[in-house]
């Protein structure tokens, strides 16, 4: 074997497993296969134009090579992103553990207790420090978390203000620049009209909705929200808060002020910078508006025993269910940074985070003295970490940056220098040198910090917080450390066994993709220091760009969004620009077909688009006459198409370049949701089948670990005539010349995960993502297959051939009284994850093997699965007491004392050999997701807390 040629690490079955393989399916070659899978009118004619693929080792030179090409100053920039201390217990158990990083979203509660734990501290984190009452798991950035404020305040409305139409939103002028551009994206196509102005100057006018505050501003001033948020509430004004929630430590939390909603990001709790991203914003809000509430809510249970159990609260909001009448896009989380941050507050506890906030305080106090000592004007009168300096910026920059400092220049006259975490007695004194040097005087040299108070009195906090054990109970390493693995046993993730989830593509993530993570010149920089300290940076997101043009044969893309959903919806606000300067402004039909993933409507309702629904045909495909007379019906005002391909059925329609030139003849542009694009890459592309532009779910096909739920990263890839309109950033130059407003706070979104595809597509080149593409498809026709007369598969191509996943239908079973779900949890004894349960049809699993899972795991998958069929077949519609109905089944129930069900133990816990090799424990029992719905509870109170009846 070429231990050097990386394709034979991360592709799973070995040459010989393939040829036994081909054999099951009935074809001779992996060529033949691929000919009867996709239609060859839309096959590359050609290999990928990619660079000749590197080996491991050749790789990580070559990206510490590339490292080195970023200048790590010492960064006092602010604006929403600092320099932070990561405890090394977290860097090694969660961040570089697959345990943590290669697990996925928790919707089967049983087998994900520990990270729904880790997601319920965050929960509870941000409730107490924001002082509001419920708050969600996570969002992107705190720049989109505002714009999530700002619509769900639009939403819950007065009826009184819905009939008057009621639409202005106020922006504080304090507000972060990045986050100004964002509401201004956002804003626009659901019809809301911005106005920014000065808090003081604001008239409190019936005209508007609601209004957003900065907490401290984006130069540091503390301003009286208090009077603010009163004056607001007594004019039906609701406010919400953008807030560092470092601050808050400080600061009263702005929940006790009435505030509505208080967004912000978590960067600060030990996140590095990594250019801007992945980082964990929060949001908080009422519990009134709980339905409201964006994104995902983790909310405690019982179990079928009684026993306290979590799970993901509030599902009925799931764009999969509730579709363009979503009030947000669930695919919108941050999970593995949520778990991060959350950690670094159980590490450090209320003791510690309030030495850490009191240090960065002290720091900046004792820094605004010595620079008025120097004679310098430091304008703000009440000030957490932040400073706001009257000074010749030019002569700051260039002093500063020969001392590689880096300071936030807002205007030729101000400088602007945030304090955090790390500053030394070292580094405060080099900033004064900086200072003395331009004011042409002798430097004055702090000796000690002062613990002088530089807050307003009436904003320092005097809520207690973080109370809870959990907080205050694991402050050594070694009981952090084992907190840590403690909840890692809890959960199921690809370090034990194969996720075979339908469209979300859990593959490989190698670790020689995820090592740079954790290195210094990557996670360091600041996504606002000049360019030139980024080149690293700058070359390999320049190159990842090109690779990913190449792959989708387009001819341009952005890495700015930051998840598959800001993918889709960055993807449909390009095309709406798109027509807008073509004066085609009424423009806004979206035609979906029925069979599209459910963020695809939310979507195109935050893009300001009217949904129309196309038919599916009896094989699943797009009804392509109902496609045709909906076009051209709408023909005038036709604006996009949102498709999937191969279709979310797992099939390749051998119809769609028939559709998308309908679309093209009717005025339209073709949006391609990427989530099939493992089905693609090297063997056909969005280009070639007609599309206009595509978003790409970095965490499917090019190796990003889902993390728990995130982080995601959802780039777009545009033809030709939407390059001009790509999306922008008010601080560092990104998009074409007629570029729309952000998509995401940072200029290159999550730019630090994109090292891992970057690594991906360099190891595999051209001939390795083809073979990896082809081996998908072989895996789920081997397992399509193996499955055949236990399962049946409900859609195929015109050859009899799955694309890379197919959907088995479940619905027969019901005669024998087994719903899907039974079988989804009966896996888990098997020590499986189930499938895609009930989308995109009800009552079916759709079942995706990726190309990095050996034959050997296939079969045991294939075997649990037949095994449980037999299972079925033995029991009748009236027997609610048996071994699918009462799984999974625990430790605790197989090791009790008193045994009263109607089979083994064996049965239970070990229904085929290969499982006591590999046992793998649910930790609760099925959960009672209607218990927990109808009481929510979203923190780490105990469950006698809240457990009565009702």
């Amino acid at each position: 074997m070429n231990t050097a040629d990386f394709s034979l690490r991360h592709i799973g079955p070995r040459i010989a497993d393939q040829q036994k393989m081909l054999h099951t399916i009935g074809a001779d070659s992996i060529e033949q296969l691929i000919d009867e899978t996709i239609p060859n009118g839309i096959r590359l004619q050609s290999e990928l134009d990619l660079d000749e693929p590197m080996s491991e080792q050749e790789y990580l030179l070559h990206i510490y090579e590339l490292s080195k090409k970023n200048k790590v100053f010492k960064t006092y920039i602010g604006l929403g992103y600092h320099p932070t201390i990561m405890p090394a217990v977290i860097q090694r158990n969660v961040l570089e553990n697959p345990g943590w990083y290669t697990a996925y979203t928790p919707y089967q509660a049983e087998i994900a207790q520990g990270r729904l734990e880790a997601l319920l501290n965050f929960q509870t984190m941000v409730t107490d420090l924001t002082g509001m009452e419920i708050a969600n798991a996570s969002l992107l950035d705190e720049s989109t978390a505002s714009a999530e404020a700002m619509t769900l305040l639009f939403a819950v409305r007065d009826r009184n203000q819905k009939k008057a139409n009621i639409n202005k939103f106020f922006v504080s002028e304090n507000i972060l620049p990045q986050t100004l551009s964002l509401l201004q994206t956002r804003a626009t196509p659901i019809g809301i009209e911005l106005v920014e102005g000065k808090e003081e100057d604001f008239d409190f006018s019936s005209e508007f909705f609601g209004a957003i505050l900065q907490y401290p501003g984006k130069h540091g001033q503390i301003t009286d929200i208090k009077t603010f948020i009163e004056k607001a509430n007594a004019a039906q004004i609701k406010v919400a808060v953008a807030a560092d929630i470092m601050s808050l430590i400080k600061l009263e939390a702005p929940g006790k002020y009435g505030a509505d909603v208080v967004v912000g990001t978590t960067q600060r709790f030990g996140i590095p910078m990594g250019y801007g991203g992945p980082h964990a914003a929060y949001f908080a809000t009422k519990e009134a508006y709980k339905r409201d509430l964006p994104g995902r809510i983790i909310g405690v249970t019982k179990d079928m025993n009684g026993n306290r159990a979590l799970r993901m609260a509030l599902q009925t909001r799931e764009q999969h269910i509730k579709r363009d009448k979503a009030t947000s896009n669930i695919c919108t989380a941050q999970v593995l940074l949520a778990v991060m941050a959350g950690m670094y507050t159980v590490y450090h506890g209320p003791k510690g985070l309030e030495f850490i906030a009191n240090g960065i305080h002290n720091k900046a106090v004792t820094l605004s003295n010595t620079l008025k000592d120097l004679g310098f004007e430091q304008t703000n009168t009440s000030f957490f970490d932040t400073l706001h300096i009257k000074a010749d910026a030019k002569k700051v920059r260039q002093e500063a940056e020969a001392k590689k400092i880096n300071f936030y220049y807002p205007s030729d006259n101000e400088v602007v220098l945030s304090v955090n975490e790390p500053t030394t007695l070292k580094q405060l004194n080099q900033i004064v040198s900086v200072f003395a040097k331009v004011a042409e005087k002798d430097t004055l040299t702090i000796s000690q910090v002062s613990e002088e108070n530089g807050i307003d009195t009436n904003s320092i906090r005097h809520t207690s917080f973080l109370q809870e054990p959990v907080f205050n109970s694991h402050h050594s390493e070694t009981e952090l450390m084992r907190y840590i693995k403690q909840l890692e046993r809890k959960d199921l993730a690809l370090n034990h066994s194969m996720i075979a989830l339908g469209s979300c593509t859990m593959k490989l993530n190698a670790a020689a993709e995820m090592l740079p993570l954790s290195w210094f010149k990557w996670g360091k920089i600041h996504p606002f220091v000049p360019v030139e300290q980024a080149k690293g940076y700058h070359a390999v997101l320049k190159a990842l760009e090109d690779q990913l043009t190449e792959i989708t044969g387009f001819a341009g893309t952005s890495l700015q969004p930051n998840s598959g959903a800001q993918g889709e919806f960055a993807g449909l606000m390009v095309i709406r620009a798109y027509h807008e300067s073509r004066k085609d402004h009424h423009r806004n039909i979206c035609i979906i077909p029925s069979s599209a993933h459910g963020t695809n409507p939310a979507s195109a309702v935050m893009a300001g688009m009217k949904v129309v629904v196309t038919k599916s045909s009896d094989d699943g495909n797009i009804d392509v006459d109902d496609l045709r007379e909906k076009a051209e019906l709408h023909k005038d005002n036709l604006s996009a198409l949102m498709v999937t391909y191969p279709s979310t059925h797992g099939v390749y329609e051998s119809a769609i370049k028939e559709i998308t030139q309908i679309i093209h003849d009717n005025g339209g542009q073709v949006y391609m949701d990427g989530a099939n694009m493992n089905a693609q890459v090297g063997l056909t592309n969005p280009g070639n089948i007609g599309a206009d532009v595509c978003h790409l779910n970095l965490h499917k096909t090019f190796a990003i670990p889902h993390g728990g739920g995130g982080p995601g990263v959802g780039p777009i890839c545009v033809a030709k005539q939407l390059v001009p309109f790509l999306p922008s950033n008010p601080l560092i130059k990104t998009g074409g010349d007629q570029a729309i407003t952000s998509i995401s706070a940072a200029p290159f979104g999550s730019s630090l995960a994109c090292l891992i595809s970057y690594g991906y597509i360099k190891m595999l080149g051209a001939a390795g993502l083809r073979k990896s593409t082809e081996v998908a498809i072989l895996n789920a026709n081997y397992i399509k297959k193996r499955l055949a007369g236990a399962f049946e598969t409900l859609y195929s191509g015109e050859r009899g051939r799955a694309a890379h996943e197919m959907i088995i239908d479940c619905r027969p079973f019901k005669e024998h009284g087994i719903e899907v779900v039974d079988i989804a949890k009966r896996l888990m004894d098997y020590g499986f994850h189930a499938p895609t349960v009930s989308f995109p049809v009800a009552g079916t699993m759709m079942i995706e093997p990726t190309e990095s899972e050996s034959k050997q795991e296939m079969d045991r998958f294939c075997n649990a699965m037949i095994s449980i069929k037999h299972e079925i077949d033995t029991l009748s519609k009236d027997d609610d007491n048996n071994v699918l109905k009462n799984a999974p089944h625990t430790m605790a129930m197989i090791t009790s004392d008193e045994w009263l069900l109607p089979y083994t133990r064996q049965q239970a816990a070990f229904p085929l050999d290969f499982v006591s090799d590999n046992k793998f424990w649910p930790s609760v029992r099925r959960v009672d997701d209607a218990y927990g719905d109808r009481n929510l509870v979203c923190t780490c109170a105990p469950i006698e807390a809240y457990m009565e009846e009702v």
